[in-house]
């Protein structure tokens, strides 16, 4: 083998070109040189199918992407590769005639390549054997037929790689323009399906492709977060609004105003039943047992990281793709009751607040009927009243602890409280009352007014 020939197989697997070559074939020898390139192409044309046969069974043995899909659908690869080299043979002939036929061929082989998943380095590679190939046998069949014009070839060996060349730009082109629509559908595809589940449109027989498509169980147990950021990200940017801990998994979904985020958990720790001798914990603690994934929601909220005012609302757990849709309702309704100063409230740590913004008419309702003669005062000495009353509640009653947080003695403290009783009727010992309070607080502080 002329040496020629051994230092382009040598270079077989090198780097692609970036993109298709400009030139048009042009032969740097003479007439004859031509002529003897031409001659031995149609040698090759007539044995075209021991050709491809070889070719196939060589990407069989060499390329272990091509391998697979050989096994699979031999028909139609050995179908491909004599289409490919018919064109591509004829274009060393008659280049005007066929070379635009043989660019659409390798344009089809790289967009159905990409589609179906196969490394463009595989496909790069058997176009490359392809040609080492055709100009293996170009110059076997001019040796044994015309040995004396071996040495013609050598002044056309530059044209015929640079045309194997051209080609692997052109399916590199083809390649790449497939994967970024493949992309994008793919993305879109994902965008679509995750709206669904938020808003609880996604039919049950489609949750077994949704759960593919975006890696998550169909049986799994999920939250939602809700996020409202202070100030919004730049348009086409996809940062997230906040960061969670390392390792948290997250699927995040631009929802208008508010960034919505699905959060798988994991599976669900089996507790021990109660113990005869318990029964007298669980009625210090209430006689309930803990919310189901509320510790996991408390660790998630405690470790993530958001730029100051951001307002995050979290949803209770839910089981199940199809109740993402709940979930997100909830979520919805977490931030609702969140400060608008900002912070991160769950859902399940906030019920009476999450009532009150659930039904905001009722809310406001019930803010004016409990706290309504409060606004016949002063502006600054109703604000006092309502701080001091936020302060004790928040203190579990105790007039002590409520006056160390407003600076003030707790006989202040119970003076402000039966002030407030004399001028709402309202007996903060009663039970009934004590809650209407509470409530009334939270419609004012959420809801205005």
């Amino acid at each position: 083998m002329p040496q020629v020939v051994r230092s382009r197989i040598r270079a077989l697997h090198g780097p692609p070109p970036v993109a298709p070559l400009p030139h048009r074939f042009r032969s740097l020898a003479d007439r004859e040189a031509i002529a003897v390139l031409h001659r031995a192409a149609h040698v090759l044309l007539e044995a075209l199918p021991e050709l491809t046969d070889r070719l196939v069974e060589q990407l069989r043995e060499q390329e272990p992407a091509y391998r697979a899909a050989i096994e699979a659908e031999p028909a139609e690869i050995w179908q491909e590769v004599h289409h490919s080299l018919r064109h591509n043979v004829a274009s060393l002939i008659q280049p005007r005639e066929f070379r635009e036929a043989a660019h659409r061929t390798s344009r089809w082989i790289g967009e159905t390549r990409a589609e179906q998943g196969l490394p463009l380095d595989a496909v790069l590679h058997a176009f490359r054997m392809g040609g080492a190939m055709v100009w293996q046998d170009l110059v076997d069949d001019t040796a044994r037929r015309h040995p004396e014009d071996i040495r013609l070839l050598v002044h056309v060996a530059a044209d015929v790689w640079n045309f194997v060349d051209e080609h692997c730009g052109v399916v590199a082109e083809a390649y790449r323009q497939a994967e970024r629509r493949l992309t994008w559908r793919r993305e879109n595809q994902q965008r679509l399906m995750t709206s669904a589940l938020l808003d609880g449109t996604a039919r049950i027989a489609d949750l077994p492709d949704a759960a593919v498509m975006l890696g998550l169980p169909v049986h799994g147990r999920y939250a939602v977060l809700a996020v409202a950021s202070a100030r919004r990200a730049p348009h086409g940017t996809s940062q997230p609004p906040l960061t969670l801990a390392s390792g948290t998994p997250v699927l995040w979904h631009a929802g208008g105003d508010v960034e919505l985020a699905i959060l798988p958990l994991g599976a669900e720790p089996v507790a021990a039943g109660p113990r005869e001798d318990d029964a007298d914990t669980a009625v210090t603690d209430g006689g309930m047992s803990e919310v189901p994934g509320q510790d996991e929601l408390a660790s998630v909220a405690a470790e993530l990281t958001a730029p100051p005012g951001t307002r995050i609302g979290i949803s209770s757990v839910v089981e199940g793709l199809a109740s993402v849709g709940d979930a997100r309702r909830l979520a919805e309704t977490a931030l609702r009751a969140c400060p608008a100063s900002g912070g991160t409230v769950l859902l399940d740590e906030h019920l009476p607040a999450a009532l009150v913004v659930s039904s905001p008419g009722l809310g406001t309702a019930l803010a004016g009927r409990v706290l309504g003669p409060l606004d016949r005062l002063d502006p600054a000495d109703r604000d006092v009243l309502i701080e001091t009353l936020t302060a004790w509640l928040d203190s579990d009653g105790s007039a002590q602890r409520a006056g160390a947080r407003l600076y003030c003695h707790r006989n202040t403290v119970l003076n402000r409280l039966r002030r407030f009783e004399q001028l709402t009727g309202r007996c903060l010992t009663r039970p009934s009352d004590a809650v209407e309070v509470s409530l009334a607080l939270a419609a004012r502080r959420l809801l205005g007014g």
